[in-house]
């Protein structure tokens, strides 16, 4: 028997819960929120998402601090959590999320490699992941989008408040 896909069982839960969601991606550049639109009924949950693939927009789109930026850096998890938290308020979602990280093939550093990826998902309460990824940079995308979906089930689940 074939297991459902991480996607699957995500738009699976948000429908039997009735739950909307909304996105902030930078490394992934839409790649979930693609994925979950390509799920016919997806209307029903997707309210929206922001690509924000620069620094300048996650200022000004999603409302991430400068001081977060500077402080922490773009790949980080406080930048991952201020952005899952305001595409929740942005779009009055009941779910945010949020994908920031270094897909490679370059731009990484000693303290910051590629493969490394910060995802978090707010419900009122944001919960974040740091994962290292390895791989080519569409290898990395897709695991960063699949353990997204994995992450809103698990934090889902865990606040059967939301």
């Amino acid at each position: 028997m074939e297991s459902e896909s991480p996607l699957d069982t995500m738009m699976s839960l948000l429908g039997k819960r009735s739950l909307t969601i909304a996105l902030a991606e930078s490394c992934t550049a839409g790649l979930a929120s693609s994925m979950i639109g390509g799920i016919p009924g997806a209307s029903r949950f997707l309210l929206g998402s922001i690509v924000t693939y620069s620094n300048e927009s996650k200022v000004s789109l999603a409302n991430v601090s400068q001081e977060t930026l500077d402080e922490y850096g773009a790949v980080s998890a406080e930048t991952a959590m201020e952005l899952a938290d305001n595409v929740r308020s942005l779009f009055k979602s009941d779910v945010g999320c949020s994908i920031t990280g270094i897909a490679g093939p370059s731009g990484g550093s000693p303290d910051k490699p590629v493969g490394l990826v910060f995802i978090a998902v707010s419900t009122g309460e944001c919960v974040f992941r740091k994962l290292m990824l390895n791989g080519s940079r569409n290898d990395i995308r897709a695991a960063a989008t699949n353990e997204l979906f994995e992450t809103v089930v698990d934090v889902v689940n865990f606040h059967e408040k939301v």
